[in-house]
């Protein structure tokens, strides 16, 4: 049956073509999270492939590409559209153009990919190219105006639960742009010979053998109690001047109760103080109270000496004292700040927006192992998310995804901070307001979670640390002389031999 589909695709041309790409694309978003219905990438990739092959021109196939990337972002990226819903009276016109042209953004990156492929001979140099190109494509859109790394390929093996623990694992030394590069050189098998074939599984089951080794090791906890509050406060409700003190409130309740089963350090989302915290003593004396003197790390909104706002971790401390401050410094382009490229009146924040901190930092809290904190957007950001120089303990993830709704989208956020212990070899404890709230130990092990739109408070015992990985001392190069050898050999094979 694939054979007979990619005869039939090889000999589409034009708009059909285009057309059967867009539906490729459609179809490998199938295998993103929550769904990770990766065998679809077995038809997807083989089927791009093929319309690249009988493109006339390598222009010809990054139009294809593109029509790829288009169909494959719309169906990932859907949920955006929820944000917009919330302030639909004064953004009705964004409804129906967010996405599409996101998506359409983010194709061009698929295209170029694309395109250099077609630069190759056909078999298997162009599908190292298509491969090698496309984990360089990915790590551009990581950093390209201000970037928008969301859902690489290899966020595809997060699968929840004993699967996923395993095929996850090689992150820690490729990275996830490593593992999108052993993806699409997996998935491009069905259009290579028997050889190929063969050796793809031996490449798929040492995969799966370095996994189950790396979570034989054991790692000792650290002598910790941790506490996530999700609040679950409606995202129409959270800004509400009238209920900001029924919500700071239900924060403190939800918190007292919890620290009757004993002192822990809590933990409350992204913005989940509906005030000024640094500026509001009698508040974080209340925050205090209910921790019973333990630390609490409180999302909330402060001003700077230029009275921008800043996006903000505050640690609260024994009588209500400030321990320590940490701005986001990776913010989202429209949501938190317009970029000054491109303006455009869809700012609910004033002025500009947010300013951004000054990138990744280790806090040391009196009584806390040192930890890196990240909020929200920040855990998308692979190799960028440590002080390299002062190496945490654990990392911070506090979020609202309240956003986007019961989507995909905070499914697929979780997947990516998940994808984060893994890499730095780090646990990573993650609080979330409408969810998913989950702690994970520093083989990506989930430990437990708060479901979505659930009240509730999860206790958990700070997970150890590992040594530290390759991925955590190389970092982004890794994956980016990978990449650069695939599709480096591939127009090597060019030369050697000019035609399939």
């Amino acid at each position: 049956m694939l054979s007979r589909l990619l005869s039939r695709l090889a000999a589409l041309r034009g708009l059909r073509a285009d057309l059967a790409a867009l539906g490729l694309g459609a179809l490998a978003a199938a295998s993103l999270p929550p769904f990770h219905a990766i065998p679809v990438l077995l038809i997807s990739v083989p089927g791009l492939l093929v319309l690249l092959d009988a493109a006339s021109s390598p222009l010809v196939a990054a139009r294809r590409g593109w029509w790829f990337g288009l169909g494959h972002h719309v169906l990932g990226l859907y949920w955006v559209t929820e944000a917009i819903l919330f302030e639909a009276a004064r953004f009705w016109w964004l409804v129906p153009l967010a996405v599409p042209a996101l998506a359409a953004a983010l194709a061009l990156f698929i295209a170029a990919a694309c395109f250099m492929a077609r630069l190759t001979p056909s078999g298997w140099p162009r599908v190292l190219a298509l491969a090698g190109a496309w984990v360089l494509a990915d790590l551009a859109r990581q950093f390209v105006l201000t970037g928008f790394p969301w859902n690489p390929w290899g966020s595809v093996w997060a699968i929840p639960g004993p699967i996923g623990d395993v095929f996850i694992q090689p992150a820690a030394w490729i990275g996830v742009h490593g593992l999108t590069l052993a993806t699409l050189l997996l998935a491009a098998l069905p259009v290579l010979g028997w050889r190929w074939r063969a050796a793809g599984t031996a490449l798929f089951a040492a995969w799966g053998a370095l996994g189950l080794i790396r979570l034989q090791q054991t790692v000792p906890p650290q002598p910790l109690t941790v506490m996530l509050v999700q609040g679950n406060v409606a995202q129409g409700q959270k800004w509400s001047q009238d209920l900001a003190v029924g919500i700071f409130r239900h924060y403190l309740a939800l918190t007292s109760q919890a620290q009757a089963a004993g002192p822990a350090v809590v933990i409350w989302p992204e913005t989940s103080f509906p005030g000024l915290l640094d500026i509001d003593e009698p508040a974080r004396r209340a925050i205090e109270q209910a921790t019973r003197g333990a630390p609490a790390l409180v999302g909330s909104v402060r001003f700077d000496a230029r009275q921008r706002p800043r996006n903000s971790l505050f640690a609260v401390l024994d009588s209500g004292a400030i321990g320590g401050v940490y701005d986001k410094w990776h913010l989202v382009p429209f949501g938190e700040y317009v970029p000054d490229w491109l303006p455009l009146p869809i700012m609910v924040m004033p002025g500009n927006g947010f300013a951004p901190g000054l990138g990744p930092r280790t806090l040391h809290i009196p009584g806390l192992p040192p930890f890196g904190p990240l909020i929200c957007y920040e855990a998308t950001f692979s190799g960028e998310i440590v002080d390299r120089s002062d190496r945490p303990a654990w990392l911070v993830n506090v979020t609202n995804d309240a956003w986007f709704g019961n989507s995909t989208g905070p499914r697929q956020h979780l997947a990516a901070a998940r994808m984060r212990a893994v890499e730095e070899g780090l646990p990573l404890l993650r609080a979330a307001n409408t969810g998913i709230s989950a702690a994970f130990d520093a083989r990506g092990h989930e430990l437990g979670r708060i479901g979505m739109q659930t009240t509730d408070t999860l206790a958990v015992t700070l997970p150890g640390v590992m040594p530290e990985t390759l991925f955590a001392r190389l970092g982004l190069w890794l994956p980016a002389i990978s990449g650069s050898v695939a599709l480096g050999a591939g127009l090597v094979a060019r030369r050697i031999a000019p035609s399939g």
